[in-house]
């Protein structure tokens, strides 16, 4: 495939996270930040919120599976990955977070369990489909040329 062709498969890519509600413009800010000084910026960013994320849906999972859950510990992780997932402008995880914490304020356990499996699923959407972006950036980035960056 030519560079042309990714550049533009990676533009349409860009393109629909941002319709699809994915993510807003928190990223596209992240991306502007990434420069010749610093060209892996934005996969550094995107992986530490991975990480991040991956640490908390388990601590999540661990604290809605006790006995008595602790409704304060619950919503200072969901708060935790609401704002890791606004830093990086990951949306829809974040927008998802904010109907948990309600389901932590009213100590709602079940609520809470379905929240986390939301989550989950928002996250494992948006890793899956910001790893396909990075990849394609890799390659363009491998060929010599720029990436496009949305506005």
């Amino acid at each position: 495939m030519d560079v042309t062709e990714m550049r533009r498969q990676f533009a349409d890519c860009s393109a629909s996270l941002f319709r699809e509600g994915y993510l807003d413009s928190q990223f596209t800010q992240l991306q502007q930040l990434q420069d010749e000084s610093n060209p892996d910026f934005v996969e550094e960013v995107v992986s530490l919120f991975f990480d991040d994320s991956e640490r908390l849906l388990n601590d999540l999972t661990l604290s809605l599976e006790q006995e008595t859950v602790d409704f304060k510990k619950v919503d200072a992780h969901v708060h935790q990955l609401k704002g890791s997932s606004s830093s990086i402008g990951a949306q829809r995880v974040k927008n998802t977070c904010i109907a948990f914490r309600n389901c932590c304020e009213m100590q709602n356990t079940e609520a809470c369990c379905a929240c986390l499996q939301q989550v989950k699923q928002e996250y494992f959407l948006v890793k899956n489909k910001l790893q396909t972006l990075l990849r394609m950036e890799q390659q363009i980035v491998a060929a010599g040329r720029s990436i496009p960056i949305m506005e």
